[in-house]
């Protein structure tokens, strides 16, 4: 995630900076440096954020199952846990998921992927839609 991208959702959450510290347990200087771009957004932030932000969405009727958008097939499913939890709009958020048939290492590899896959990119482009209305 990038200072813009951070800044963006935040936006989407209608917090201030002191308010969205306050919600993901770390200093406001940390939000303004996140924002700044002087320093990275840490992993686990950057999750809390996208999840957050998906629960924002989860009234929009918008909720796509990723094995339906990526015509999964059913020994593919039985084995994800994104199928197993019942959460294909958040599989992005769930480790051990098998995308490309590949388990990620780290949360930073898993989101390299899914950047680029239509279940992120339909709820990120809704949320970009929304902050231009």
């Amino acid at each position: 995630m990038i200072s813009n991208e951070f800044k963006t959702l935040r936006s989407r959450l209608n917090r201030t900076q002191k308010e969205m510290a306050q919600l993901l347990g770390v200093s406001v200087k940390a939000i303004h440096s996140y924002e700044q771009g002087w320093r990275k957004i840490p992993a686990h932030v950057e999750r809390q954020v996208y999840f957050l932000v998906s629960r924002t969405l989860q009234g929009t009727g918008k909720k796509k199952k990723c094995w339906d958008l990526l015509k999964c097939p059913r020994e593919k499913k039985i084995s994800c846990p994104a199928y197993e939890f019942q959460s294909g709009d958040m599989c992005w958020f769930i480790n051990g998921t098998r995308c490309g048939g590949k388990i990620h290492d780290s949360w930073e590899k898993k989101m390299e992927g899914c950047r680029s896959c239509d279940v992120f990119l339909e709820m990120f482009n809704q949320i970009q839609g929304d902050q231009k209305k």
